[in-house]
């Protein structure tokens, strides 16, 4: 067995969800684009009230719209009733970014500022809807009012990431 990881060099990958059949079988709930990825992403760890534990994947499969998993530490329906809500993690395993490619991890608390120089907040979360990914830009104590703000990540409205100073500049006005 390899020693536990740093938890700081881990990256939350996936959530276990309720049991599924009475073989120790946990629905899993992936956090990656294409949901079966995870399953090339190894070791995994659990955090636990005792630490980092190891979760090793004996098999899983799709089931209807989602994915079911059975592990070597979870061996029937009674453990696997107890692994609801647990966080799977693995070692950092991102490739390096492009030189404009950005992992939305990296941008949460950023600085925002506008082409006018005035500070709109921090980015708290990165999502996406049909048309663009969002930066939802939260008021701080410094920020220049009281209005939070969900900005486009678009090449025509984000002009500059500058990850040494934590800045992001946006074209978005502050009337907007």
């Amino acid at each position: 067995m390899s020693s536990a990881p740093d938890p700081k060099a881990l990256m939350k990958i996936a959530q276990l969800k309720k049991p599924y059949g009475i073989k120790g079988w946990v629905w899993v709930f992936s956090e990656t684009d294409n949901r079966e990825d995870i399953f090339a992403m190894q070791p995994w760890w659990m955090k636990t009230a005792t630490g980092m534990q190891p979760l090793t994947v004996k098999a899983w499969r799709q089931q209807g719209s989602g994915i079911v998993a059975q592990f070597e530490q979870v061996p029937d329906r009674n453990v696997a009733e107890t692994m609801n809500g647990v966080t799977v993690w693995v070692e950092d395993v991102l490739p390096e970014t492009a030189a404009d490619e950005y992992y939305w991890s990296d941008l949460v608390g950023l600085k925002v500022i506008n082409e006018q120089d005035e500070y709109l907040g921090d980015i708290t979360e990165m999502f996406e809807t049909g048309a663009h990914d969002i930066m939802r830009v939260a008021v701080t104590s410094d920020s220049l009012d009281n209005e939070e703000r969900l900005i486009p990540w678009h090449k025509q409205t984000v002009m500059q990431v500058d990850m040494a100073s934590k800045t992001v500049v946006a074209a978005w006005p502050s009337d907007y």
